[in-house]
């Protein structure tokens, strides 16, 4: 049986030290599991987590679900909260994890011995009953799980850019399969495009 420690040692060795975060992140993982049932962290693919936040949590979570990015168990949905819902693939249960705000003013009560705030939170979420640590919400994904999970093998070319497009990803259009970025969901432009609309823009003005 995966102990605590044993967790808390792992993800500490994803980033070279422990920090506070991903404590919560761990215990965060092992709390939804014994809510939902599920023994954790797990030999399959049952359980997905969206996490609210990158960065320590989110290794955290990860190690403690072992859910990950790369294995298509987790995605991550930056809303800058150290937050994450837990999703049973099977029976589509969902719940909705967040910390306490009371938990950073509880924390230090459970490490008297505590040289500082920080080393108080490190050491007190280990020992904080997770009754006192997690706010526990039930949650529906607006995208069925199915749908998000998708068919990894399924792949199409966008009719636009000629890239591939994987996991069910494209938007539709009459004239074929497009990517999010084509379709006007880019997180990036492309300089020579930006370079060409500046160049309009000065024509006119001219």
């Amino acid at each position: 049986m995966t102990t605590l420690t044993d967790l808390l040692n792992t993800s500490a060795a994803l980033h070279r030290h422990l920090c506070p975060r991903q404590v919560i992140g761990v215990r965060m993982s092992l709390h939804a599991g014994q809510l939902l049932g599920l023994s954790l962290p797990q030999a399959d693919k049952r359980l997905f987590v969206v996490a609210e936040t990158d960065g320590c949590a989110a290794d955290g979570i990860s190690v403690g679900a072992n859910c990950w990015v790369g294995r298509r168990t987790m995605r991550v949905e930056d809303y800058g909260k150290v937050a994450a819902t837990f999703v049973d693939t099977r029976t589509e249960r969902a719940l909705r994890l967040v910390p306490r705000p009371s938990a950073r003013e509880l924390a230090p009560t459970w490490a008297p011995e505590a040289a500082n705030l920080w080393e108080a939170q490190l050491l007190g979420y280990q020992r904080l009953p997770v009754e006192e640590m997690f706010d526990v919400r039930p949650v529906q994904l607006r995208t069925p799980i199915g749908r998000i999970i998708s068919h990894p093998r399924h792949k199409v070319t966008c009719a636009w850019c000629g890239e591939e497009i994987r996991n069910e990803r494209e938007i539709v259009r009459p004239d074929g399969p497009v990517c999010r970025a084509c379709a006007g969901d880019a997180y990036y432009y492309l300089l020579e495009h930006e370079a060409a609309r500046n160049a309009a823009v000065t024509a006119l003005a001219a």
